[in-house]
């Protein structure tokens, strides 16, 4: 029998390591909005864009990166507290001169969508795409804002 077997009496999963990790990472940064240890937030479509979701005093932000993908191929929406990023980035048109020895990206329509902080204003959501990178920016509310107090020491 090996060392791994020996451990728990089971076999070792990586995989299942690294979705433990990832779990406990997710409630960390995300807390009451992790829902079974994991964010809301749902993937469609034919490929799906990397995202980051960053939370600092005023705001939360989410970076999504979309490459050679035109403004116009972009739609954010929030509706019923779900912001969704949709979008679809084209293949490139091949020709009897054009050869591909490998095609690696992905093409084709992607959704993603996640659910509103309570917290969140998402009336006064705003969207900025430049260099590639989608910028979504949902302002904290005034009153789920830290505020600092000083304390007078007599």
């Amino acid at each position: 029998m090996s060392t791994l077997n020996l451990l728990n009496n089971r076999t070792w999963n990586p995989f299942s390591e690294m979705d433990n990790f990832n779990n406990q990472i997710n409630q960390l940064f995300f807390g009451d909005r992790a829902v079974a240890g994991r964010v809301e937030s749902d993937r469609t479509g034919d490929w799906v864009p990397l995202v980051d979701v960053v939370e600092a005093n005023n705001e939360y932000l989410i970076k999504a990166e979309l490459p050679e993908i035109g403004k116009k191929d972009i739609t954010v929406k929030v509706e019923d507290g779900i912001l969704t990023i949709s979008g679809e980035r084209k293949a490139e048109t091949v020709s009897d001169e054009t050869k591909f020895h490998r095609v690696e990206r992905s093409y084709g329509k992607f959704v993603r969508t996640f659910r509103v902080p309570k917290n969140a204003d998402a009336e006064k959501v705003a969207a900025e795409f430049r260099d590639g990178v989608l910028r979504v920016a949902l302002p904290k509310l005034e009153e789920a804002k830290p505020k600092s107090i000083e304390v007078a020491v007599a």
